[in-house]
């Protein structure tokens, strides 16, 4: 473990979807570390100047000032459902083990939509939880029909999460919707998190570890939006899953399961098997900081081209850069 941070050295992976997860993309982000440990820094290929910033801040808060206190020792976590077939989906969430899913919607046809939130339902049963993420794809229009068929689908949605791109499309639907809305990409990509007002835009906040600059950051954005919330997580390494469960450990209150069923949509980890973050039991626990990783998968995982290098240390810089 190191004295000082050495951003030059920073480590970069890629960590390809697996094959069956509906994914066609890799992971890829740094690894950055601290005196105390290590963080991950894997912004959205999209992101902001300010979100970059914040993106930063998460990957050395673990590895420095450390993470606050947990007032509880393990969360509740749902798996994540990608736009996959009504069998692949049914599949993930029984080998999951989780009680609550989040279903990926709006990528293609609703009756394939449907025909998800159906499997889903039935993997859960009847005491399960399922809520859909459609990642702001659509109008209001189509929003309203989509969510009042994906209610019926799944036999009730615990919430449905940015079924439009704007708040005040948000608003609209919230309006038509007998479904509680959910707003997570307005909030994580704002340049100011803390200062939105969601009053009639949402009923939920979703809390995103690594966009809106770690544990302590997010729990003033929480405090301040003044809704229940659920927290979410960017990136693909169990390093990065640490600090979102760090912060989910620390709200005050947490009234919905946690969309951190993520890891196993990769094909690997850049930290050691037994320390990998899958749920068990439909649980992770909480730790006192993050894994470190493994130096043989840091090396299997490692980013070898030379124009992706030089992109993603370019793209450190310009976090690192005020303004």
């Amino acid at each position: 473990m190191q004295t000082l941070i050495d951003f030059d050295r920073a480590p970069v992976f890629a960590i390809p979807a697996t094959a069956d997860s509906g994914a066609a993309f890799v992971s890829e982000g740094m690894l950055i570390e601290g005196p105390q440990g290590w963080g991950e820094f894997s912004p959205a290929l999209d992101a902001s100047a300010p979100v970059l910033g914040r993106w930063l801040t998460a990957s050395v808060e673990g590895g420095t000032v450390g993470w606050p206190d947990p007032v509880r020792g393990r969360i509740p976590v749902a798996v994540r459902v990608p736009a996959v077939d009504a069998a692949g989906a049914h599949r993930m969430v029984v080998e999951s083990g989780c009680a609550t899913a989040d279903v990926v919607v709006g990528h293609g046809p609703l009756a394939q939509d449907i025909a998800r939130v159906q499997a889903v339902r039935d993997a859960v049963g009847a005491s399960g939880a399922v809520r859909c993420d459609a990642g702001g794809r659509w109008g209001v229009d189509d929003a309203v029909a989509a969510v009042s068929a994906l209610d019926r689908a799944a036999g009730g949605l615990q919430y449905i999460e940015q079924p439009c791109a704007t708040t005040e499309e948000l608003a609209a639907v919230r309006r038509l919707v007998d479904v509680p809305v959910a707003v997570d990409e307005s909030l994580r990509n704002s340049a100011d998190p803390s200062a939105m007002d969601l009053t009639e835009a949402a009923d939920v906040a979703v809390l995103s570890f690594g966009p809106m600059g770690g544990v302590r950051r997010a729990l003033r954005i929480a405090e301040a939006c003044g809704l229940p919330c659920v927290v979410t997580a960017e990136g693909g390494t169990s390093i990065a899953l640490a600090g979102a469960v760090a912060l989910a450990g620390a709200l005050p209150e947490l009234p919905y399961a946690c969309a951190l069923g993520t890891r196993m949509l990769f094909a690997g980890d850049v930290v050691a098997q037994g320390r990998w973050l899958i749920p068990r039991d439909g649980y992770l626990p909480v730790a006192p900081m993050p894994p470190g990783p493994d130096p043989e998968l840091l090396d299997r995982f490692a980013l070898t081209d030379p124009e992706r290098l030089a992109w993603w240390r370019q793209r450190l810089a310009d976090a690192r850069t005020p303004g």
